[in-house]
């Protein structure tokens, strides 16, 4: 019952792994790039376009133009054999660790995240960076 080659990928899918899917297929009928410079080019190109829409304060436009920047950052992940998914989760981690090092610190000194300047908060950040 597929009328596109695009039918076969759930709609239920997060919208990171849902793009990444979204690409294999149209791939795997030939639509694709020739290289990943050529998608590399594409980011660039849709961030200067988020960057212009930004200037511009348009709301639905700046979500429109990011999405798009999102799209073409999996489709080079895909090119460069990243999943993207993966890549996102493993740095959600990372900043969870780095975060809660923070707030360790933070207790420490017997004193709540809201009294540090932002200065004291990237301090820490750096130590944590270290420790890992």
């Amino acid at each position: 019952d597929r009328r596109s080659v695009l039918d076969g990928v759930p709609h239920s899918l997060p919208a990171m792994v849902k793009a990444f899917r979204m690409q294999e297929k149209a791939r795997g009928v030939g639509f694709d790039w020739e290289n990943a410079g050529q998608v590399w080019e594409k980011v660039h190109e849709e961030l200067d376009e988020l960057q212009d829409e930004v200037k511009k304060g348009d709301e639905q436009a700046m979500e429109k133009e990011f999405g798009d920047l999102l799209f073409s950052l999996v489709n080079y992940a895909r090119f460069i054999g990243v999943n993207p998914e993966d890549a996102l989760e493993r740095t959600n981690k990372k900043f969870i660790r780095r975060f809660k090092f923070i707030e360790e610190q933070t207790n420490r000194q017997g004193k709540k995240l809201k009294e540090l300047s932002l200065e004291q908060m990237d301090a820490f950040w750096d130590e944590a960076k270290r420790h890992e």
